[in-house]
């Protein structure tokens, strides 16, 4: 990487690390399906503690995701860009993507023959990609 360009991958990296939170997907979520939302609806859908909602927004407002305002003794939360809600939909769609793929080669394995597996007497036994898997930790 040119020396000129890392700032720009240095911003980039922080948005991900943003949005590297299962919960703060959620509260964008949440954001994204609505105009805006309060503080009480959010704890509401996301079922997390006051304390943990706010560090979590927090996080999000550091990055510059959301935006809030107070009206009273209300605060309501709103995505700071469209784009972000265009964002959660491309990565929804590249996880299914992903995860169809991940499946379509799970299902390849399952079709390979048999294999000879050496016993610890040197005969060879048939082995299934399941019994592989026992071997490998689990991995297929």
């Amino acid at each position: 990487m040119k020396q000129e360009q890392r700032p720009l991958y240095e911003i980039k990296a922080n948005l991900f690390k943003g949005l590297a939170h299962p919960y703060r997907i959620r509260i964008l979520e949440i954001l994204a399906s609505a105009p805006e939302a309060s503080v009480s609806e959010m704890i509401a859908e996301t079922g997390l503690e006051a304390s943990h909602l706010s560090q979590h927004l927090a996080v999000l407002r550091r990055y510059g995701l959301v935006t809030s305002d107070r009206r009273a003794s209300v605060v309501y939360y709103r995505l700071a860009f469209a784009q972000v809600a265009d964002l959660l939909h491309v990565a929804r769609q590249l996880l299914g993507e992903v995860l169809n793929s991940s499946n379509q080669q799970l299902t390849s394995l399952d079709e390979l023959p048999l294999i000879a597996q050496a016993t610890t007497h040197g005969n060879a036994s048939p082995a299934h990609p399941d019994q592989l898997a026992n071997v490998t930790g689990g991995a297929r």
